[in-house]
């Protein structure tokens, strides 16, 4: 049997596993690190970003372009032909999409669904499989953070590895790196923000979701920072473009600060406000540590986040290494998302799916896809990921996914899916799904735990929670039944 102290070391790194990546994996369980030690592996084997591949295609829907005008002014023709994986040509969006036959609409919307799919699952697979668990970790964050939805693969994908390349750096430069990404500027509204006719949204989400938050800032704020960001787009070939003849070069005055201020200068000012290094260290705490902020823990972090030039790796270490990181009030008190819950049973378990399609199903049928927030605001997380069904669903999955079973599930009409009109029979899932799980490094560690033991020895290892006497009585028989019966109970929803 374990002592105390190695219970203690292994429940505490386990926490942080759980917190700053998708779990640990058995191997690092068998290591012998400290907590202490395992934060600096995690931090060093986050330092190289690579970023998260695609299919090399250009895809059959852009991201709406400028205006004619615009486009002829710069040189480009309103209209071209894009190569899609079978090498047909297909009229892009724009002048020639109008012109698609309903053949051709619906091979562009194959290509459309077949590539989000595609990044979708292939993160999926990097977050239960990479080394740099605290990148992916945060740029997991960050997708909720500056949640966006578009339908243009490449311009999503493109917003995705901006991200994971800057998440762990500074936070002024992921700023504005993500309000320059051409898929933000088209979620929110700015391509037609212009000098004139102004448009609110970009400037209004920037301050109210991605810097400060309500009452930080005024609706005349809103309208100046409106016309501060006039003029900034992208070009059809998904760059970042400042059209200075669309820009309002007229004076402004922004949270007390006037001139002739610019996109920039409204970033910057937003960043010289304390309030939005507490309002980011906020965030951060209730995704990392707990839904309920505790302000004696948060406004340390939060002055020294400011004093640091918005540092986020300086950020988190300080926030992982805190004795309060570790206290049972924040141990085993969180909700797992979809996204976490699968992620993680993939990564303990070295799982693997003959089709990977039902990864989807499973994210759609419990509330949170990749790539497709519900709507600029995120999801809400918490106590929201679970209701009578979603529930049903999260037990029923480890069975489904050790026991080769069928998952039946009839999925909701959903405007924010790439098929938001399906009929009920394309909705519907009951397919076996085919896995493969790799149990001999859990077997390892079970080595020298006699029999009679090793269910409660594994339930240390894969609950965050203490199992309760009743649900252990439930887990007998081989490694396989056991390590299904745990997955499957209510404290394995909980990291």
């Amino acid at each position: 049997m374990m002592t105390t102290t190695s219970t203690t070391t292994q429940r505490q790194l386990q926490h942080l596993y759980w917190r700053a990546g998708f779990g640990p994996t058995p191997q690092q369980l068998a290591a012998g690190l400290s907590p202490q030690q395992a934060l600096r592996q995690l931090l060093r084997d986050s330092q190289k970003f690579e970023p998260l591949g695609g299919p090399a295609m250009r895809y059959a829907e852009p991201l709406p372009t400028p205006s004619a005008e615009m486009m002829a002014a710069e040189g480009r023709p309103q209209a071209a032909m894009v190569t899609t994986p079978d090498q047909t040509a297909r009229p892009a969006a724009g002048k020639g999409a109008g012109k698609l036959t309903p053949e051709q609409r619906k091979l562009r919307n194959r290509d459309i669904r077949s590539a989000f799919y595609a990044m979708n699952t292939g993160w999926l697979t990097r977050m239960a499989t990479s080394e740099a668990q605290l990148r992916e970790k945060l740029t997991f964050f960050w997708h909720g953070h500056f949640a966006c939805r578009v339908r243009r693969p490449d311009a999503a994908l493109q917003l995705n590895n901006t991200i994971r390349r800057l998440a762990l750096g500074k936070f002024p430069d992921l700023l504005l790196a993500v309000s320059r990404e051409p898929a933000m500027l088209q979620f929110l509204n700015n391509q037609q923000n212009r000098k004139l006719h102004p448009n609110e949204n970009f400037a209004r989400e920037v301050m109210e979701l991605f810097t400060l938050g309500r009452g930080h800032y005024s609706e005349t704020d809103v309208q100046e920072a409106a016309r501060a960001f006039t003029g900034w787009g992208y070009n059809g070939q998904g760059q970042f473009v400042f059209r200075s003849t669309q820009h309002d070069d007229g004076p402004k005055t922004f949270l007390g600060r006037s001139g002739n201020l610019g996109g920039e200068d409204v970033l910057r000012i937003i960043l010289e406000q304390p309030a939005c290094a507490e309002f980011i260290t906020t965030k951060l705490y209730r995704f990392l540590v707990n839904d309920v902020p505790n302000p004696v823990h948060i406004r340390p972090l939060a002055q020294a986040f400011f004093k640091s030039g918005y540092d986020i790796s300086a950020l988190l270490e300080q926030l992982f290494a805190a004795d309060w990181f570790y206290a049972a009030a924040n141990v085993g008190t969180r909700i797992k998302s979809p996204v976490e819950l699968l992620a993680g049973i993939k990564r303990t378990l070295g799982l693997t799916l003959a089709n990977e399609r039902p990864l989807i199903v499973f994210q759609k049928a419990l509330g949170q896809t990749l790539f497709e927030p519900p709507n600029v605001a995120g999801w809400p997380g918490g106590r929201a990921w679970i209701d009578s069904s979603s529930l049903l669903y999260r037990l029923q999955l480890p069975a489904v996914l050790l026991r080769n079973a069928t998952f039946d599930v009839q999925l909701k009409q959903d405007e924010n899916d790439l098929d938001p009109n399906l009929p009920r029979t394309a909705r519907t899932f009951d397919q076996a799904v085919k896995t493969t799980v790799q149990l001999a490094p859990l077997q390892k560690l079970l080595a020298g735990t006699p029999a009679a033991q090793q269910p409660a020895r594994l339930s240390e290892i894969l609950l965050q929670t203490p199992i309760r006497p009743e649900n252990l009585a439930l887990v007998r028989g081989e490694l396989h039944d056991m390590t299904t019966a745990l997955l499957s109970l209510p404290e394995y929803q909980l990291m």
